[in-house]
């Protein structure tokens, strides 16, 4: 079968021998609910705006949402159209590979894997450190931060073997909660008429205040917000009629997480006053705690008790996106191995169609990420955090920027889809918007990862290296793949 013929049908993996995921399990809004978690709302806004706002360009960062939203629009074009044609588990490893190569494309996953495994393991320093925290605070009782992130790490593999949508739905229940009482804040926020200096709608969104300060910093960390919506495509297996609800799932996140990033970053802004915010945050964050930027304005609207519970759903964020990022990654662990650039036992399913294998060794990745951090005794929201969360966020651009190139490739040579803004001028211009944000990421990562210019480079140079690494693995297995 030649090239164009392979590529006139949908790519599945129907046979038993290859290994299905349970199809049918998941909707639109099931699918939504895992893209969110894995962006983790409360996270990124406890977590990013006091840095954008303190460090990047003050009152303008909703605007930065906006544009990084834009962006990231742009380039989902090319992706849905290259998913009408390719359904796999393995979405960027599938789709860079019939663009641009099947060497390319393995080395794509590798990046893949790696910005899925060190964005969860950031995400267990952030945890752990929080849930200690919040244990000592209300028992007296300190427990260091690993052992909170260890035994987090077995109850998420437990979760993730009893099949998506169990993840699913315990997902739905955490980013619901973030979500209703940020919303609630903001709403209260605008129906009040905003705070001391009102709305301020030009101080937010002009081009004037988009372009003031460092607006490289707060639209590197609102790309960074954006982080795991691609997770639509991973999903199409378990998707009920993918071709249907991966474009809408995948449109549909991208709205929503912007208008919500953009809406409650502006709140926050109006609840100092613009003029005031930039201070604000930066006093925030010379304390020690970033958050109380946002947690502030929504304990005085609210009452103390957002103080207690603020902390608690920020735990439960960040465990949301763990689990998110998990499944993601044995997704494609799964995928590799179905694929054969992979050992075999990584595409066993257990009786929930789950890949559990798949599953035991990305547990077993998060903990060899996490343990040295542990042993070294270093601060886990200073290094792990912010080292790991930089150098996740540089790959994953790579990889939309490379998905964006292979799209062109592809359907200018399967002819396939012949529309012009699907299938060259939408991911042409995002990947040009994709390339920025990468200069942008490069130019900004020291001051991203809180570390020196060593130790951003070295991790800035990871990324090459595994994309080489997954590339020449790929090339060293091809004559025996199936």
């Amino acid at each position: 079968m030649d090239g164009r013929t392979a590529a006139s049908h949908p790519i599945e993996h129907d046979s038993p021998a290859a290994g299905r995921l349970k199809p049918n399990v998941l909707g639109v809004l099931g699918i939504l609910f895992l893209v969110l978690s894995a962006q983790a709302p409360l996270t990124g806004i406890a977590g990013a705006v006091p840095l954008s706002v303190g460090l990047g360009d003050g009152p303008g960062v909703p605007g930065a949402y906006v544009a990084a939203g834009a962006v990231i629009l742009l380039f989902s074009v090319g992706f849905v159209a290259m998913g009408r044609h390719v359904v796999d588990a393995g979405a960027f490893y599938t789709y860079i590979g019939r663009g641009l190569g099947r060497t390319s494309g393995a080395g794509s996953a590798a990046v893949a894997l790696f910005a899925y495994c060190t964005i969860q393991a950031a995400m267990y320093g952030l945890y752990g450190a929080t849930v200690s925290e919040l244990v000592q605070r209300h028992s007296g009782l300190h427990v260091p931060w690993w052992i909170w992130a260890l035994a987090t790490m077995a109850v998420v593999q437990v979760l993730g073997a009893t099949g998506i949508e169990m993840g699913a739905r315990v997902l739905a229940v955490f980013v619901l909660a973030e979500i209703s009482v940020l919303l609630a804040f903001g709403l209260v926020t605008l129906f009040g008429g905003g705070g001391p200096q009102g709305l301020g709608f030009t101080r937010s969104f002009s081009p004037g205040a988009a372009l003031t300060g460092a607006p490289g910093v707060a639209l590197m960390f609102a790309v960074a917000s954006m982080f795991g919506f691609e997770a639509t495509a991973i999903y199409g297996e378990e998707a009920r009629d993918p071709h249907r609800t991966v474009p809408r799932a995948t449109y549909l996140s991208i709205v929503v997480v912007t208008a919500f990033f953009a809406f409650t970053s502006w709140m926050v802004v109006c609840a100092y006053g613009a003029s005031a915010a930039t201070a604000a945050a930066g006093k925030a964050l010379a304390g020690g705690d970033g958050s109380s930027f946002v947690f502030a304005p929504i304990a005085d609207r609210f009452g103390g008790w957002a103080d207690d519970v603020l902390p608690v759903l920020l735990a439960t964020s960040l465990f949301a996106g763990m689990l998110a990022f998990h499944n993601s990654a044995n997704r494609y662990l799964f995928s590799l191995s179905r694929e054969g650039l992979l050992p075999r036992g990584l595409r066993a399913l257990n009786r929930r169609h789950s890949p559990y294998v798949a599953g035991g060794v990305q547990s077993a990745v998060a903990v060899l990420l996490v343990l040295p951090f542990a042993l070294a005794r270093k601060d886990p929201v200073l290094t792990l955090f912010s080292w790991f969360s930089g150098v996740a966020v540089l790959a994953m651009m790579l990889l939309y920027f490379l998905t964006s190139v292979s799209v062109i490739v592809f359907f200018r040579r399967e002819r396939l889809d012949t529309r012009p803004w699907n299938t060259l001028i939408a991911p042409g211009l995002g990947a040009l918007g994709l390339a920025g944000a990468i200069w942008l990421i490069l130019a900004n990562l020291t001051t991203l990862i809180g570390g020196d210019r060593a130790t951003a480079t070295w991790l800035a140079l990871a990324v090459p290296l595994v994309l080489a690494l997954g590339a020449t693995t790929a090339r060293l297995v091809r004559g025996r793949t199936p």
